[in-house]
């Protein structure tokens, strides 16, 4: 068995979408076994954060882990792109509290990754976690479970009132992470852009959310459509959303063996589920 960790260093400085503050985040290749751990290097003694289910204290419009007094925000899309990409091992130095957005995607995480290649490691024989039996979590009419299949996928609904969201479905299959030449996720899933509603912006900022925000780094639509497009997909939103439930699900450490599906659904819901299979597998 191997694993993989990457064959190079990889840099990268934004604003944080909520913090509003410019941080720096530097991965470094990490040793197997290690799996994917954050370390808040501006802080006295570097304290290490480890992107595990464990770790996860808090969901609100994003994934932050770590305790209340050490903690990394908004790790869901640095983390997709590793995972999905194949990096099972990396140390993510980071001098602030909040992942940068960047462009709102996760497409420049995986263009770095592909820039600098992954080092084989090799590793005692593991074992991928197989769901058997459908696992569910729902709350109201939205829902997120882990169904029996012959393949990694992640399926998602979306349903807005909004005409250009509206109702739209995408389904994704996470083949082969190690074919960057043909890795799906590269192409369909990392380039879709977090995106917001006009009408809860100026509500979302008073409560001190989405400080970093901006028509750059965000898609934001309203009932007459796109503040800021084109788009990069007719249904980007939908990608957006397994964007953040593979980011959220990589928390298990190894994805598991099933079929991810997901409605209106949310970090909490993803993270619910991922706890549930946790428990269970």
């Amino acid at each position: 068995m191997h694993q993989h960790t990457l064959a190079g260093e990889i840099t990268q400085t934004g604003v944080g979408l909520h913090s509003g503050v410019s941080t720096s985040v530097r991965i470094l290749p990490a040793e197997s076994g290690r799996n994917r751990y954050f370390v808040r290097v501006d802080l006295p003694n570097s304290p290490i954060i480890p992107a595990e289910i464990a770790t996860v204290n808090q969901t609100l419009l994003s994934t932050q882990l770590g305790t209340d007094e050490v903690y990394v925000r908004t790790v869901e899309h640095l983390l997709a792109a590793l995972s999905a990409m194949g990096v099972d091992n990396a140390r993510i130095e980071i001098d602030g509290l909040e992942v940068p957005l960047l462009d709102g995607s996760a497409q420049i995480w995986t263009e770095s990754i592909m820039s600098v290649g992954l080092a084989s490691q090799s590793v005692s024989e593991e074992q991928i976690p197989v769901v058997k039996e459908p696992i569910w979590v729902r709350q109201d009419d939205a829902f997120v479970c882990a169904l029996p299949s012959s393949e990694t996928r992640f399926s998602y609904g979306i349903d807005f009132d909004l005409p250009a969201i509206g109702n739209q479905w995408y389904s994704f299959s996470l083949s082969n992470p190690l074919a960057t030449t043909e890795n799906t996720f590269v192409t369909e899933i990392a380039p879709a852009r977090t995106f917001g509603l006009l009408h809860q912006i100026e509500y979302l900022q008073k409560s001190g959310l989405i400080k970093g925000g901006s028509l750059d780094n965000a898609l934001v639509c309203g009932k007459d459509g796109w503040v800021n497009g084109p788009l990069r997909f007719a249904n980007e939103p939908v990608r957006h959303k397994i964007l953040d439930l593979v980011g959220d699900i990589s928390l298990l450490g190894k994805f598991p063996v099933a079929h991810f599906l997901a409605y209106k659904a949310s970090h909490n819901l993803h993270i619910q589920l991922a706890q549930k299979i946790l428990q269970l597998l």
